[in-house]
């Protein structure tokens, strides 16, 4: 080994990384500082206002977070209405599960042989995919009860109107629907036409072959794919604030702007959120990748 020319190389990376390193560390002793050493987490609003934000407030956790974490009341504390994490969560499950059977009708639709059948999937999917989320909830809150009105007149049903959360939820489900599509028809793709011929040949139905062979591997090869999905549509819950819902974000920031004294504290409050919502999405990734090794896709090893 030819020392004289590693120990330059050494000399030359360490002069490069120390600036570096003595950078994190003093980001680190300042950040331990106000997040730790001198912080509050008591909800003691005195103690904060004292810190003069020299240190966190994590106190604004124990004093508004019941509403980001387990929803909010209205003025009747015993009527408790969607809101905060709960609606976050909720929203997720409902749009990802209601999401599957509409997505696999899509797909089976643009890969028909039929063209109608397929032009009319393609056109259905493009359609939601070519506008932004936002647009449709905007549609959900006031364009859809004027659309309803009509027909829930028709079914004789004309004092029922659908909530505003029922809405979102069926919007997000078909915008969801729609990318979900798309991910399991390039997984149906791969696979689709060997095995449908080999369980056509042991004398296997269609629905059979569907059911039993074919969908059971899409879904394993699409795997990756569906996580990163679900990761995306968890986050877009954030939007529904745009229509007055109070997801785990509108929550916080509807709790702080309505309470001057806790107002200043907003920046502890957002790297609270910030750490559920990276948790939850790391939780996400954890369960694709546990996922992955349970259901390998074809052609790899468990």
């Amino acid at each position: 080994m030819n020392t004289r020319r590693t120990t330059p190389a050494l000399a030359r990376t360490w002069a490069w990384q120390a600036p570096w390193l003595l950078l994190a560390a003093w980001l680190l002793w300042h950040l331990w500082q106000w997040g730790i050493w001198h912080a509050v987490f008591a909800p003691d609003l005195a103690a904060c206002q004292a810190m003069a934000r020299q240190g966190a407030c994590w106190g604004v956790v124990a004093a508004k977070g019941q509403a980001w974490f387990w929803g909010m009341s209205t003025a009747d504390s015993s009527d408790w209405q969607w809101s905060g994490l709960p609606l976050t969560l909720m929203l997720t499950a409902v749009t990802l599960l209601a999401s599957i059977p509409l997505a696999v009708g899509l797909a089976w639709g643009r890969l028909s042989g039929n063209r109608a059948v397929r032009w009319a999937s393609t056109a259905w999917i493009e359609t939601l995919r070519g506008a932004p989320l936002v647009m449709w909830l905007f549609a959900a809150a006031f364009v859809l009860p004027a659309l309803l009105t009509p027909l829930l007149t028709w079914l004789g049903l004309p004092d029922w109107e659908p909530g505003i959360v029922m809405r979102v939820a069926v919007v997000m489900t078909l915008f969801s629907s729609a990318y979900m599509a798309e991910i399991l028809r390039g997984s149906l793709r791969v696979i689709a036409h060997d095995q449908a011929e080999a369980a056509e040949v042991l004398g296997a139905s269609w629905w059979t072959t569907q059911w039993q062979v074919v969908l059971p591997q899409a879904f394993r090869g699409a795997i990756p794919a569906l996580t990163g999905h679900t990761i995306g549509m968890l986050k877009d819950t954030s939007l529904v604030t745009v229509v007055s819902m109070q997801d785990l974000t509108g929550a916080m920031a509807m709790s702080l702007n309505g309470d001057p004294d806790w107002r200043p504290f907003f920046l502890e409050a957002y790297l609270v959120v910030a750490l559920v919502y990276a948790a939850l999405c790391l939780g996400v990734s954890a369960l694709g990748r546990w996922l992955e090794k349970r259901y390998p896709a074809l052609g790899q090893a468990q």
